[in-house]
């Protein structure tokens, strides 16, 4: 895994501190001072984690954060606020941005290195629910009492690109029955068509799958991501 991050805080002692901490965990860092730079910068780099200062100017962190989610190579990437509002509502507000922890001012070294190890668990999770498998198995996708019968070219943990004989619009929600082998029963559930590739191939997320589903699919495909 790529190991850069990116901090951004209009506080230049706070960002010397956590480049700091993020060199000796091995991290390549980017600092930027001026929170207006940073959508750009965001929209153009990928980074194994970001470090957002709460309380900038304009886009401040919460935005930087919304922004991350919506779109881009950083959708997914671990998010750390810097803060030093410890109020509920504060907190609150960082995580339906997108936040995925708060590190509060003044930073503590030790603290924050535990945070960062912490950050990088989450992404291997990320990176472990998204590996795309090339898996040729049977699926049957239901919409509005058709069925549409074609077969997997690859399948993650919470995805999977179909080939099938016609496409369905992007946002269609379907029924999903995948046959992994033989030995197996179907994993079934519901999902919803996110992206198109021509005529003959579609990407399905799945968005609901029992508990056992998920289990059953986990243990097939973990087996078969390198380094699991």
């Amino acid at each position: 895994m790529e190991k850069r991050a990116i901090i951004v805080d209009d506080e230049p002692a706070t960002c010397e501190l956590i480049e700091k901490v993020l060199t000796s965990a091995g991290f390549e860092s980017l600092t930027v001072t001026r929170s207006e730079e940073a959508p750009a910068i965001l929209r153009h780099g990928k980074f194994a984690v970001a470090f957002l200062g709460y309380g900038m100017a304009a886009p401040g962190g919460p935005e930087l954060a919304r922004q991350m989610r919506a779109f881009g190579s950083n959708r997914l990437t671990p998010i750390v606020l810097i803060s030093d509002d410890l109020r509920p509502a504060a907190m609150a507000k960082g995580f339906e941005a997108g936040a995925s922890f708060f590190v509060y001012k003044p930073i503590d070294r030790e603290r924050l290195l535990r945070l960062v190890r912490a950050t990088q668990g989450a992404m291997d999770d990320v990176h472990r629910r998204t590996r795309r498998v090339e898996v040729k198995s049977k699926v049957q996708i239901a919409f509005r009492g058709q069925e549409i019968v074609g077969e997997t070219v690859n399948v993650s943990l919470e995805g999977m690109l179909i080939r099938t004989p016609r496409t369905l619009p992007v946002g269609s929600s379907v029924g999903v029955s995948l046959d992994l082998n033989q030995a197996m029963r179907p994993v079934v559930g519901a999902g919803s068509v996110v992206r198109l590739y021509g005529h003959e191939e579609m990407g399905i997320h799945l968005g609901r799958l029992t508990r056992e589903d998920s289990q059953r699919l986990q243990e097939y495909l973990l087996p078969l991501i390198p380094g699991m």
